[in-house]
């Protein structure tokens, strides 16, 4: 039953302000973008026509349901029997639906440059997911069900968790209770043998005699926590790399407090990836590493490799790129936060100092899937008082990191909104002048065909800018799936599947023409279950002679600081 101190808190008005807080309110809301595109109109004729076929479909739907027809509901969020057990319910989820097509329609006759046209429409589906009668108790016929059989448990236990989640901040999406890094998830048997201000080095402990005499250095997102790449046994990238003979180290980024606020994409390239190289030869005894980066660290990675070259250093025998941007040319759903007005307001606040939180990192990652991310919960979470399931990619999901102002602005703008960094010389890092071109490596590169972060025509055009002299060096794998569960798709699950072109090897395809995306999808070959066998090939082709494998981790100067994962991953935002 309700407590009189729950009544309380629940009328508290700065209760529900961190509530409306939680539910995604993404950087540079595009609802504020509506007023600012005052210039963009629809027709008048195109009006009239949308209003006509609203109201004819409108007048058919009371029409059947004064006569008694339950109207056919194909939307999965009245999927529940108690939607169609309901007339006056049905009725409501067909209207709403109704609604929201009309909605839909008027934004895509809006006359306007097609990204204000895509603002628009977001801004639009932002209301109308959160305008869904599933939203809603009073509106809900599934949840009152629940509430009537549990006799007001489920009520009860919804406002519970709806005030956990208050004080947390964010919707819980997992039985958080259910994972801790280190003992369930990042489980990978290593030691931390480096660290500085801004990461740590993990070296994993090897789990086969002999291993490649060339090392993997493997570099996540610093957007994210590094353990997406390790989460349990059965689906560890990171373990699977350690099996298949390869000395793995992996940088474990810090989560950024105040006293990192002025760090910069430079100081991440610098004290970052490079550091990491220099330790990682130093311990290995290896001048050449096979390089890995995953999302924004793969760009910082070809970065970081671009600097060095320029230097006259060529530390790459490899580099493996898993769903990176390099060539910003299509920058997916994220592109509707991605414009001068946005970017400038982000500088006039981050770019001289500053952190940008995680929470709102998070938001706009959840806004892209407003009603998988946010809705579902919520319906699931307070409205029928169910505990959210333990999953270890969700309870990753919710773990979210911040980045340094300075960073994040000069990423936004420099890659993001100028697509800058392809462009040969454009930009100077760490002093030197950044040409992708330039790096000396065959180049493994993976996208994920229903990426909506990084759309893997975007991916594939990393082709075109490494070893431009060499197309035959680069090899490109098309992956079922999407940017997180395309990537974690263990082998020994044998699920999905994943596309190949052979097309660009030999000597005569070396003096043809590169083959656009679609091209290379043409003639491409579909595999049944996972890529990560291809991969494992590709180290190993560039691995170089099996040797002992290290007996133990370190070495006189880099000395086993505590065991993995470590103390940065460990660290939450906020």
């Amino acid at each position: 039953m309700m407590t009189k101190e729950w009544m309380a808190q629940i009328s508290n008005p700065e209760q529900w302000k961190t509530w409306f807080n939680m539910v995604p309110q993404p950087a540079g809301n595009p609802i504020a973008g509506i007023l600012q595109d005052a210039g963009a109109s629809i027709k008048p004729e195109a009006i009239e026509q949308l209003k006509n076929a609203y109201v004819a479909k409108l007048t058919g739907l009371w029409a059947d349901f004064m006569a008694g027809k339950t109207p056919e509901l194909k939307d999965r969020r009245f999927a529940a029997p108690a939607w169609h057990a309901s007339p006056l319910s049905a009725f409501n989820a067909a209207a709403y639906l109704l609604n929201a097509e009309f909605l839909s329609a008027m934004a895509d006759a809006v006359e306007a440059t097609p990204h204000q046209k895509q603002k628009i429409s977001f801004a639009v589906q932002q209301i109308v997911d959160a305008m869904s009668p599933a939203n809603f108790l009073a509106t809900n016929p599934d949840a009152q069900q629940t509430l009537i059989e549990t006799k007001g448990e489920s009520l009860a236990k919804g406002l519970s968790n709806m005030l956990a989640d208050m004080g947390k901040g964010r919707i819980s999406q997992s039985d958080e209770s259910a994972f801790e890094v280190g003992r369930n998830v990042a489980t990978t048997p290593g030691t931390v043998v480096f660290e500085n201000a801004l990461f740590q080095l993990i070296q994993y402990t090897p789990s086969t005699p002999t291993v490649h005499q060339r090392p993997l250095l493997m570099v996540p997102p610093c957007i994210n926590k590094f353990y997406i790449l390790d989460l349990q046994p059965e689906n560890s990238l990171v373990r699977y790399a350690v099996e298949q003979g390869n000395t793995v180290f992996l940088m474990s980024w810090r989560n950024p407090d105040m006293s990192m606020q002025h760090l910069t994409w430079d100081d991440y390239v610098e004290q970052g990836v490079i550091e990491a190289i220099k330790v990682t030869q130093d311990i290995s005894g290896q001048d050449k590493l096979n390089m890995f980066g995953f999302c924004v660290g793969g760009t910082i990675v070809s970065t970081a490799l671009a600097v060095l070259k320029a230097r006259g250093e060529n530390p790459a025998a490899s580099l493996t790129l898993l769903t990176t941007f390099l060539d910003f040319c299509d920058t997916g759903a994220l592109d509707v936060f991605i414009d001068e007005p946005q970017v400038a307001l982000r500088e006039q606040t981050l770019a001289k100092g500053g952190l940008m939180s995680g929470r709102d990192l998070g938001s706009t990652f959840s806004s892209l899937r407003p009603n998988d991310l946010v809705w579902n919960y919520v319906q699931s979470n307070y409205l029928k008082g169910k505990e959210p399931p333990a999953f270890d990619l969700l309870y990753w999901n919710g773990d979210g990191t911040g980045l340094p102002g300075p960073m994040f602005c000069w990423y936004l703008r420099n890659t993001y909104l100028e697509n800058s960094l392809k462009v040969p010389g454009k930009l100077t890092v760490a002093g030197e002048k950044v040409d992708l071109s330039s790096i000396d490596a065959p180049a493994f590169i993976y996208g994920s065909r229903e990426d909506h972060i990084v759309p893997w025509g975007a991916a594939y055009a990393s082709t075109a800018l490494l070893n431009p002299k060499k197309p035959k060096a680069n090899r490109f794998i098309l992956g079922a799936s999407g940017h997180i569960a395309g990537v974690i798709n263990p082998a020994s699950k044998k699920k999905r599947s994943y596309w190949s072109n052979d097309a660009g090897k030999g000597a005569r395809a070396a003096k043809a023409k590169p083959l656009t995306a679609e091209q290379w999808m043409e003639g491409a070959t579909e595999h049944a279950g996972s890529w990560w066998p291809e991969w494992a090939a590709f180290l190993a082709e560039h691995g170089g002679a099996q040797v002992k494998a290290p007996g133990k981790p370190g070495n006189k100067r880099h000395a086993a600081i505590e065991p993995a994962p470590g103390r940065y991953v460990k660290v939450r935002a906020d």
